[in-house]
């Protein structure tokens, strides 16, 4: 047995894609971003100058003639043997001057003239020069040596991982916001798009749920539905065109096999009672009778898709009246007795009259044949529009009182019915809006319901 996958919700699971996918082209758009700025020379990383400013305040002192002079400091050691480009200015007020490393001439005769500026960065025109020059730094600090002024553009070295890493933080300190903005905005357009795609399939799917067997020609509609939706529809509809055409095969075919058999059934009939008078007579009209019963529940079959509006008011007293006159030889030949009453003269319904007179010989019928052939069939019309019929026979158990109304479904396994009568009394029923229903009669035996909705008054 194959497992049956299990449904799921389309507007959390575009969600969820879409989402993945903005993560994916942003980590995407700033990976390339970073290897663009690498190839470039051009990171955003931390200046660090005044890391190389600081070690050169703290090493910085006179000598025996006042100039200026560094002492070997660990950290200036240090900062020689990691940085192959060390280059350092320093100045002081006196004119005495310190340097070390190679620095650019753009930057060796500046210092003088920024003897009042106590801090400041030169860089270069990016559109002109080349960009992997670093800015300088230039700043006045206090040293051993007194206030001096150092420019360098040297700073600590980093490695390429670390540059890396510290781009991809200033970026993604941009990027991760404009997701989490990207995702709520995600989560609420999505479910709205989704709706307003699929709401003509709300449309297609209530009127999918309109069709029943006695309403065929019925279609999905096709328009609004997204392009991607439209096979499915139209694989439905070209289903419900050929369930159509099976249907209407089927109905010929019953309604031509219920034509046939009564002529050969009324000839049967026509010889059996010109037999004499006995026993072995009364049960084989009995069982031409049966036959004759199936023949028109076939019949019914078909009729019942000509019950259509407009109906017509109907007296339910006149219809027992006629299919009591009807029935009354068949009872009383299997030995029953046939009684009606009614509670009023006229009790009027708005339906069709030979409908439900084939609802109501269903009864009676039924009755005859699980009467237990004894007692009384007693039919009473009921107000405000109700027709009981009832017998002293057996009567339905309780656990079957639902089934026996589905077609086919026979009381007994050996019940010589088709098991068609019943379910077409409970479509009649339906048919004029109405049901039927089966309780124990006061006599015993089995005492079935009809009830339908009475005609509006005429006043």
């Amino acid at each position: 047995m194959t497992d049956q996958a299990e449904p799921y919700c389309l507007r959390s699971r575009l969600s969820w894609q879409l989402i993945s996918m903005q993560a994916v082209l942003l980590v995407t758009l700033v990976v390339l971003l970073i290897a663009a700025l690498c190839v470039s020379g051009i990171l955003l990383v931390p200046r660090d100058e005044d890391h190389v400013i600081g070690i050169v305040q703290r090493a910085l002192v006179r000598d025996a003639q006042g100039g200026l002079m560094l002492r070997p400091t660990a950290d200036l050691e240090d900062l020689r043997d990691r940085t192959p480009d060390l280059w350092f200015l320093v100045r002081d007020r006196q004119g005495h001057s310190l340097s070390e490393g190679k620095v650019p001439s753009e930057f060796a005769g500046i210092g003088g003239a920024l003897d009042k500026i106590s801090q400041a960065r030169l860089g270069w025109q990016l559109l002109e020069d080349d960009p992997r020059k670093p800015p300088a730094r230039l700043k006045r600090v206090n040293s051993d040596a007194g206030p001096v002024q150092v420019l360098t553009a040297t700073q600590e070295p980093l490695s390429s991982a670390r540059t890396v890493f510290a781009t991809a933080l200033a970026f993604l300190g941009v990027a991760l916001p404009g997701l989490a903005m990207m995702a709520i905005a995600t989560f609420i357009a999505t479910p709205m798009v989704v709706r307003r795609a699929f709401a003509a399939l709300d449309t297609a799917a209530a009127q999918a749920r309109q069709i029943d067997i006695h309403q065929r020609g019925a279609r999905l509609s096709a328009h609004h539905i997204p392009l991607e939706v439209t096979p499915l529809v139209t694989a439905i509809n070209d289903a419900l065109a050929r369930l159509d055409q099976g249907y209407q095969r089927h109905q010929r075919f019953v309604a031509d096999a219920a034509h046939e058999l009564r002529t050969p059934i009324a000839i049967l009939t026509t010889r059996l009672e010109s037999l004499p008078a006995g026993a072995d007579k009364t049960r084989l009209l009995e069982d031409t009778a049966r036959l004759s019963t199936l023949a028109e529940q076939l019949l019914d079959i078909q009729r019942l898709d000509q019950c259509r509006q407009p109906f017509s008011r109907v007296d339910l007293a006149a219809v027992a009246q006629g299919v009591v006159a009807d029935l009354a030889p068949l009872a009383i030949a299997g030995g029953y007795e046939l009684a009606l009453d009614t509670a009023a003269e006229r009790v009027e319904i708005i339906g069709d009259r030979s409908a439900l007179e084939r609802a109501l010989t269903n009864l009676v019928q039924n009755a005859i044949q699980h009467g237990g052939r004894r007692g009384t069939i007693s039919i009473h019309v009921g107000l405000p529009a109700t027709i009981d019929v009832g017998d002293e026979g057996d009567g339905v158990p309780p656990e079957q009182r639902t089934l026996i109304f589905e077609p086919f479904y026979r009381l007994t396994p050996l019940d010589r019915g088709a098991g068609l009568g019943l379910n077409m009394v409970r479509e009649i029923a339906r048919l004029h809006g109405g049901h039927v229903s089966v309780f124990d009669g006061p006599s015993g035996g089995a005492c079935f319901r009809l009830a339908l909705p009475p005609a509006p008054s005429l006043n």
